[in-house]
């Protein structure tokens, strides 16, 4: 049968399937190109997350499994996610041949506590390579006393008087908190519902950052600002006069002093002349 023979009705179906054929090809192409738009800027966004390496079960893992490379892997996941009890690759040669006390789900990082009569490493254990762990007392993390848990971050300001300003600056931005006072885990609340008081607080930081802390603590006053979990946007560190921060006037140092002087019972003002003193002046 020739083209010019073909029926009507079946031209009509050719034609009708060559039009889904070419939207679907569309529609399949533009879904790809979606779908590739939207995974670039998921890489992107996991590119600028703050990672820490942890083992994790290979697969379901029974009580009793023992830790073992055909058991575990490594695996980064966000830091702000990271228990502080999980265990690290550096630490693994210390839990490798352990039996777990618990079961594990495969892809779950591996805490110590998980492990058959084994204790959490010492507390040197929980800094990174290069890391240094500064400790302050609360009352110079005075807005948060007894706020702060252990995993939150915080943004560390400083406020400096000299003779004459004041200055208020950030030292140090999205700080992990290792402790309070002497707990690394978080705390319970007292009966009564009010977090459980501490002295101190125990840092995470790099080297300088500790001896800059310890140097903020010398000469000038301390204060924490607590960030909302996984917030590790950087805010400005630029030093601010206290008083332009205030929307006041700068103060120079001059004007009227402060200190009144007293001449014959009242102050002395700008107006005043005084003539000298005769003896044979009248009363």
């Amino acid at each position: 049968m020739t083209p010019s023979q073909t029926p009507p009705r079946t031209r009509k179906n050719w034609i009708v399937l060559g039009i889904a054929l070419a939207l679907g090809a569309l529609a399949a192409y533009a879904a790809s190109n979606y779908l590739s738009e939207r995974m670039a800027e998921i890489e992107a966004r996991a590119a600028d997350i703050d990672t820490v390496q942890v083992v994790v079960a290979k697969t379901d893992l029974a009580g009793g499994t023992r830790i073992t490379p055909d058991t575990v892997a490594v695996r980064a996941i966000p830091r702000a996610w990271a228990h502080s009890s999980a265990i690290t690759p550096d630490q693994y040669s210390r839990a490798e041949s352990l039996a777990l006390a618990y079961p594990a789900t495969a892809g779950e990082p591996l805490l110590w506590t998980q492990l058959e009569g084994r204790r959490p490493p010492t507390f040197s254990a929980r800094l990174d390579a290069g890391q240094r762990a500064v400790t302050v007392p609360v009352d110079e993390i005075s807005s948060l006393s007894g706020m702060v848990e252990p995993g939150d971050r915080i943004d560390i300001v400083v406020s400096v008087r000299n003779e004459t300003r004041s200055f208020t600056f950030t030292l140090l931005q999205a700080v992990p908190v290792l402790a309070t006072g002497s707990r690394v885990e978080l705390q319970e609340a007292d009966p009564e519902g009010r977090p459980r008081g501490y002295t101190t607080i125990t840092l995470d930081t790099s080297p300088e950052d500790a001896k800059r802390v310890i140097a903020a603590r010398e000469i000038g006053r301390v204060t924490a600002l607590l960030r909302a979990p996984g917030d590790i946007a950087p805010v400005s560190a630029a030093v601010t006069d206290a008083r332009k921060l205030l929307g006041l006037p700068a103060d120079h140092g001059s004007g009227i002093s402060t200190v009144p002087v007293i001449y014959g019972g009242g102050p002395i003002t700008s107006g005043l002349h005084l003539r000298p003193h005769h003896e044979d002046a009248p009363d």
